[in-house]
C-alpha cells in the first residue's frame, strides 16, 4: 500500500496529502513517482523458480535424514507417555518374609552418642605402635647387620653361609643327632660308679657299661677330627659371631673330603650338646644299627646340598637395594631407553 511506505504523507483512500503542522518538504504530489505496475515474467524467470524449489527440496531431504529414527527403542521409550495403572511390587528377598523390611526397630530409650576425638575429648582408639618402640640394642644391631649384608657386596667365603640346609633334611639330621646326645653329669656319674664297682669285683669295665657313642663338639676338637679324617659328617651354624671363627671350615672339609652342611642356628646345635650355643658338631662313630641311616643321610646331604651349592660358592653376595633405590634405578633405565628410541 502506498500510504504504508516510509516517508509517505497521503491519506488512506484519497490522493490528497496529509496536512502537517510543520511541512518542511517542498515536494508536491505531482512530483512523486507513481507505483510501479506488475511486471510480466520473462522466459528465464521460471528456471530460477525451479532451481529455488529444487534447493528447498534437497535441504528438506537432508533434514529428514539427520532426524533420529522414531522406530528405535530409545526414541520410543523417551517419547512414550507415562504408564498408568498399578505398579507391581518387587519379589521379596529370599530368606525374608513378604512385607517385612530389613531395618530393625530402634529403641527410643537408647540415645546415639557419637564420639569426638578432638583434643581433651573422648579417649583415642588403640593403635599399633610397634614401629615407634625403642628396641633393645641387640635387636637393632642384628637388624642393621642384616640390612648391611643385603646392601653391601659380600665375598663368596662369607656369602656361602646364607645357603643353608633345607628344612626337611635338617629335621632328619637333628632327629638323628638326638640319639647321640652327650651324657649329662648325673648319667656320667652313674656310669663311672658302675665301672668302678665292676673293677673292684675283678670284672672288666666294658662288661659293666657299653662304650658311649656321642656327638663331638668344640671348635678345636672338631678341627682336629677333620684334619685326622675321623668324622663322617660336620654341621656348621650360619650365625656364628664373629664369622671368622668358622669361615675356614667349609674349605677345610672340602680339602679333606669330609661331608658337611651349614644349618640355621648355633643355639639349635647347642641344645644337642646341652649348651647354649655350639660352633660346630661332628659325628665320628655310630652304633651298628644306625650305620645304614647315617649313610643315607650323608648321601642326601651330598646330593641335595653340597652339589647344588657348589656353584654359588664362587659368586659374590649382597648388592640387593631397597624398594626406593630399585624404583629410582628403574625410572632412570626407562628414561634412558626412551632417549635411545627417540
Amino acid at each position: 500500500l502506498p500510504y504504508l511506505e516510509s516517508g509517505s504523507n497521503l491519506k488512506p483512500g484519497s490522493g490528497q496529502p496529509v496536512s502537517r503542522a510543520r511541512a518542511t518538504s517542498s515536494r508536491t504530489l505531482s512530483q512523486r513517482k507513481p507505483a510501479a505496475p506488475p511486471v510480466a515474467l520473462n522466459s528465464w524467470q521460471p528456471l530460477i523458480l525451479l532451481q529455488v524449489q529444487a534447493k528447498l527440496f534437497s535441504s528438506l531431504r537432508q533434514r529428514q535424514r539427520q532426524r533420529p529414527n522414531r522406530n528405535t527403542v530409545a526414541h520410543r521409550s523417551a517419547n512414550m507417555p507415562p504408564k498408568t495403572g498399578k505398579k507391581v511390587a518387587p519379589a521379596p528377598y529370599p530368606g525374608t518374609k513378604a512385607g517385612v523390611t530389613g531395618k530393625k526397630a530402634k529403641n527410643p530409650l537408647l540415645e546415639r552418642r557419637p564420639k569426638n576425638f578432638g583434643i581433651g575429648q573422648d579417649i583415642q582408639p588403640k593403635r599399633n605402635l610397634s614401629r615407634m618402640v625403642r628396641w633393645p640394642e641387640y635387636v637393632r644391631l642384628q637388624r642393621q647387620r642384616k640390612i648391611l649384608n643385603m646392601r653391601l657386596k659380600v665375598p663368596p667365603a662369607i656369602a656361602q653361609f646364607s645357603q643353608t640346609l633345607d628344612r626337611n633334611t635338617a629335621a632328619q639330621t637333628f632327629k638323628f643327632l638326638n640319639k647321640y646326645r652327650p651324657e649329662t653329669k648325673v648319667e656320667k656319674k652313674e656310669r663311672l660308679h658302675k665301672e668302678a664297682t665292676a673293677v673292684s669285683e675283678g670284672k672288666k669295665k666294658e662288661d659293666a657299661s657299653k662304650k658311649p657313642y656321642t656327638v663331638k663338639y668344640g671348635l678345636n676338637h672338631v678341627v682336629a677330627l677333620i684334619e685326622a679324617k675321623k668324622t663322617s659328617l660336620v654341621l656348621i651354624p650360619n650365625d656364628v659371631d664373629p664369622i671368622e671363627m668358622v669361615i675356614f671350615l667349609p674349605a677345610l672339609c672340602r680339602k679333606m673330603g669330609v661331608p658337611y652342611a651349614i644349618v640355621k642356628g648355633k643355639a639349635r646345635l647347642g641344645t644337642v650338646v646341652h649348651k647354649k650355643t655350639a660352633a660346630a658338631l661332628a659325628i665320628t662313630e655310630v652304633r651298628s644299627e644306625d650305620k645304614a641311616e647315617l649313610s643315607k643321610l650323608v648321601q642326601t646331604i651330598k646330593e641335595g646340598y653340597m652339589e647344588k651349592t657348589e656353584e654359588s660358592k664362587r659368586h659374590w653376595g649382597g648388592g640387593i637395594m631397597g624398594a626406593k633405590s630399585q624404583a629410582k634405578t628403574r625410572k632412570q633405565r626407562e628414561r634412558a631407553e626412551k632417549e635411545i628410541k627417540i
